[in-house]
């Protein structure tokens, strides 16, 4: 855990917003021995477990957008980076990123490219960071030592129940320019976005593709 990430990072190389003292920033390292084929729905995974330890202190509301936005209502709450260092068959070690908002000073938030939100704002009350920070851990450990186990098709039903993309319009960029847009379907066994579009179902794995919702 971290008062502050001086150099810390989001997806796509851009900047992590954190201001010292006010929400919570930590990693973590995970080793796994069945190589990077038993890593799909890795970061889906993660965040369930951010929603489980979140709901544990009493927050309503807190859904997930694919694939690693904690998200309350259409603004972001807080989000999982992943990377994964090892052999493509033998062990790998995942490092895992959370960042969630806890009480954003509106100065420091004026710098997010997005809507956004914190926990303040969501419960009506403060939560402590100390109580918030266990049980991120408690409740990512334990499911990540049931992923290792049961593999991602087993949480799929607990995704549905938090996915915030389902039904709605959405433009899939993956950089170059390049974009999808269609209907958010849920995800496949593996956790990779089903996009129905006109031409017929896309399925979207995670990397450099970015999710928003269409207007």
């Amino acid at each position: 855990f971290a008062e502050q990430q001086t150099s810390g990072r989001g997806r796509r190389g851009r900047s992590w917003v954190s201001p010292f003292g006010r929400n919570i920033y930590c990693s973590f390292a995970w080793r796994f021995d069945g190589g990077v084929a038993a890593l799909e729905g890795l970061s889906l995974v993660i965040g369930m477990g951010a929603v489980r330890a979140l709901e544990q202190l009493g927050v309503p509301g807190v859904q997930l957008k694919w694939p690693n936005d904690l998200v309350a209502g259409a603004a972001k709450l807080g989000g999982v980076l992943i990377e994964i260092d090892g052999e493509l068959a033998g062990p790998v070690t995942a490092v895992v990123g959370i960042g969630v908002n806890l009480g954003m000073p509106p100065d420091a938030g004026a710098a997010i490219g997005q809507s956004w939100t914190d926990l303040e704002t969501v419960c009506g009350r403060r939560i402590g960071r100390n109580a918030l920070a266990a049980a991120l851990l408690e409740s990512c450990f334990g499911i990540l030592a049931d992923f290792a186990r049961q593999g991602f098709p087993h949480f799929a039903p607990e995704w549905e129940r938090v996915d915030a993309l389902r039904g709605l319009a959405v433009s899939v960029s993956a950089g170059a320019g390049a974009s999808l847009h269609g209907v958010a379907d849920g995800i496949d066994a593996g956790g990779a976005l089903r996009l129905r579009t006109p031409e017929g179902e896309r399925l979207l794995s995670g990397g450099e593709i970015s999710v928003r919702r269409d207007n």
